[in-house]
């Protein structure tokens, strides 16, 4: 983890994040590397450019999968919970699961059409239709490859946010990129003693260290 702060400026901090790949693939060069994102086409421009396999989400599938039920289902939780967790496994653990589900949506007819149940199928659909490649879980289940981003997006939460979205502070970036790259080795398993190993040794030859 750099412990870069995005707000001010995405392009410096694709640079920062594309130097720490590389820096993990020279580390780890037998591992597979694995691109997790939502549906935001920018997510995967920059994944495919350095991971090997790229898979949607899960749990945002869900979301789309979870709001459809209750446009199918509306007076019933029971079935609306039956039919949510039989969709989710067949697309956790059966081959062309995606698109069968893009075709049962297509031709769902709702029991209400009213605005709210009409849109969400109709968001599920198009979510569905633009990703499904990306949708392949069963492959990624039986090679035990995560399929959600959750682990990351905690990070982002308990590293970034907890630092520095506390009542009534105020960052300037120079002064949270300083904070958050600390906290990042500090969190980060062997960062913090292979930031003061190179410390200790480019201080004895009067080199200025930097964190990040």
């Amino acid at each position: 983890s750099s412990g870069i702060n995005a707000e001010y400026g995405k392009s410096s901090f694709l640079g920062h994040l594309e130097q720490e790949i590389r820096c993990i693939k020279d580390r780890f060069p037998n591992a597979h590397y694995i691109g997790i994102a939502d549906g935001a086409k920018s997510n995967w421009c920059f994944l495919k450019k350095h991971t090997e396999y790229q898979t949607l989400d899960f749990f945002h599938v869900s979301e789309y999968i979870g709001a459809v039920s209750h446009a199918l289902f509306p007076d019933d939780e029971k079935q609306q919970e039956l039919w949510l967790e039989d969709r989710l496994h067949r697309l956790k653990h059966k081959k062309g699961a995606a698109t069968r589900l893009l075709r049962e949506l297509e031709a769902a007819d709702l029991p209400k059409k009213t605005t709210a149940y009409v849109e969400k199928l109709y968001k599920a659909i198009t979510y569905i239709k633009n990703n499904h490649t990306l949708m392949r879980y069963y492959q990624s289940v039986n090679k035990n490859w995560p399929i959600g981003s959750g682990v990351t997006e905690a990070a982002c939460k308990t590293l970034v946010k907890q630092r520095l979205c506390g009542a009534g502070m105020r960052w300037k970036h120079q002064s949270a990129a300083m904070i958050l790259g600390i906290r990042a080795l500090s969190q980060t398993k062997e960062r913090w003693e292979q930031f003061w190993n190179r410390f200790m040794a480019e201080d004895k030859a009067n080199i200025p260290v930097s964190a990040f």
